[in-house]
């Protein structure tokens, strides 16, 4: 019942030991938050697991990243395709300089996923069914991406996500740049996909996490200091720090 298991992960950004001996797994179908103060290690595992640390010079990465019992820095496995079936949705949407259409289906035909025509129609309207966003946009979708409101800009990015079949969505902090009512229809959105994809969420919203999460990882200094069920986290944390960050005494 494992989707991800990380095993003794250590991750330098030159000689800045960012991540000290990570051991976690993430179970499929559920929404797992990661919270701690910042620069305590979050994102960077999040960018791990996508393999977008690659990209960053003087980057050192050891240990193992299993996804489905398949260690994804295997040196037979290809980053790129790694990327593809892990989608993710960043803290400020950033849609593509395209139509709303165009927006969803570039990956897709990129990918040779679908082909242009009604099989491409069914996939950008599915996808925005997906993220709840259609009857909004139907309409339109010839108009930029970059036409809509945030809210909207950040249902698309997650539109844009999905519509490349990804079996993980990894989301870094996605309704910090939102207003509340938008806030509201993200994570409505998040506990529907959560049925189909196994969510990762990076936030600094306590209230967020304990809405939408199934289980909560607690990381200060590059450790993760605590992982457990969302109720036990937030009820009755077995450290003392977990506790200190949850009810607001440091972060």
């Amino acid at each position: 019942m494992t989707k991800i298991k990380i095993d003794n992960l250590n991750l330098f950004y030159g000689i800045n030991h960012a991540l000290k001996d990570i051991n976690i797994e993430f179970i499929p179908n559920t929404i797992s938050a990661l919270i701690g103060p910042s620069g305590c290690g979050k994102s960077t595992l999040l960018r791990s697991i996508n393999r977008m640390n690659d990209l960053i010079d003087n980057v050192r990465i050891y240990g193992k990243i299993d996804i489905d019992d398949k260690n994804i820095y295997d040196k037979d496995v290809d980053e790129v395709s790694v990327r593809r079936h892990i989608g993710m949705v960043f803290q400020h949407p950033n849609p593509f300089p395209k139509s709303i259409y165009d927006n969803i289906a570039y990956a897709p035909l990129r990918h040779g996923i679908v082909s242009k025509g009604d099989e491409c129609d069914n996939l950008v309207e599915t996808s925005l069914q997906s993220a709840a966003l259609w009857d909004e946009v139907k309409d339109k979708l010839h108009l930029p991406g970059t036409s809509l409101s945030g809210g909207q800009q950040q249902r698309l990015c997650i539109a844009r996500t999905i519509a490349v079949k990804p079996r993980i969505i990894l989301m870094d902090e996605p309704t910090s740049s939102l207003d509340p009512i938008s806030t509201e229809k993200i994570e409505a959105l998040m506990l529907e996909l959560k049925r189909n994809y196994t969510i990762i969420i990076v936030t600094h919203n306590m209230q967020q996490a304990a809405r939408i999460s199934d289980y909560t990882a607690f990381f200060h200094h590059g450790e993760m200091i605590e992982y457990g069920s969302t109720d036990t986290i937030f009820v009755n944390p077995a450290d003392k720090r977990t506790e200190d960050y949850i009810t607001g005494r440091f972060g």
